[in-house]
């Protein structure tokens, strides 16, 4: 009997220590499971946490390099754009950093070159003194005269606002277009110039009035600037007009002009 229980014993032992040594390695298994997860959670939140500070850098950079850009252009940033998205369309207000067919490319070179009007009263048709001198009467005078729309342009260059000139001749040159795809890409092209907050030549408009624009982009026509166009000639006419006219530039001006007195 005591052979017998001998060996039962062993066996009783040996089972409970079989049974033991599974729960002990399924508990470390699982320990070291946990461990393990917390440690991988830990550096996959690292690695989120670095991708997100490479974001942000990108954005600020984005956002540093338009900033600098207006600011060699002459012009006060208003608002600190997003740069996370490219496109020229009227939803996020951006240019589209896409690439362009040749033919796209020298077709926008030759619309830039038509829109850019003589740029100083030395090279465009001078202007006789009584011409000059009606310009006081209204600025509507100053702006259907061509000697009189670049020498007000050239007193705007120095007081960095020359694209609100450029953009009105960019309206007027849409206007006188027919051809619908030429004036889709017209469009878009003064959108991307003066309307983008991204453009170093952001014309000064309301949300009203870009509200209209967006709407209109959705199918453009040569008068999808109409409201804007009145809105900056309105604003050269109050702010930047009566400043010209009492400008020594304007003085100088119709002194050069001045017939000089008959000699004795």
């Amino acid at each position: 009997m005591r052979a017998e229980e001998t060996p039962t014993g062993l066996c009783q032992v040996e089972a409970d220590g079989c049974d033991r040594a599974p729960k002990k390695k399924k508990e470390k298994e699982k320990k070291d499971h946990l461990y393990s997860g917390i440690h991988g959670d830990t550096s996959m939140g690292s690695e989120r946490v670095e991708m997100r500070k490479r974001q942000m850098q990108v954005h600020q950079e984005a956002a540093a390099s338009v900033l600098q850009a207006r600011h060699s252009m002459g012009n006060t940033p208003t608002n600190a754009s997003n740069a996370c998205c490219f496109c020229w369309c009227c939803c996020c207000s951006c240019s589209c950093l896409t690439v362009r067919s040749e033919d796209e490319t020298i077709q926008r070179s030759t619309f830039e070159r038509r829109t850019e009007e003589i740029t100083s009263c030395e090279e465009s048709p001078k202007p006789t003194e009584e011409d000059a001198r009606s310009w006081t009467i209204s600025f509507e005078k100053v702006m259907k005269s061509a000697a009189g729309r670049s020498c007000f342009r050239q007193f705007l260059r120095t007081e960095f606002s020359e694209e609100n000139m450029m953009f009105w001749l960019a309206c007027e040159e849409l206007k006188k277009e027919t051809n619908k795809t030429v004036v889709e890409e017209k469009v878009r092209q003064i959108y991307e110039d003066f309307i983008s907050i991204l453009s170093p030549k952001e014309v000064s408009l309301d949300s009203r009035v870009r509200d209209v624009i967006n709407r209109n982009m959705l199918e453009p026509t040569s008068h999808t600037f109409d409201d804007a166009q009145q809105q900056i000639y309105t604003l050269m006419q109050r702010d930047s007009y009566p400043r010209y006219i009492n400008s020594t530039a304007y003085a100088d001006l119709l002194k050069s002009l001045e017939e000089p007195p008959p000699e004795p």
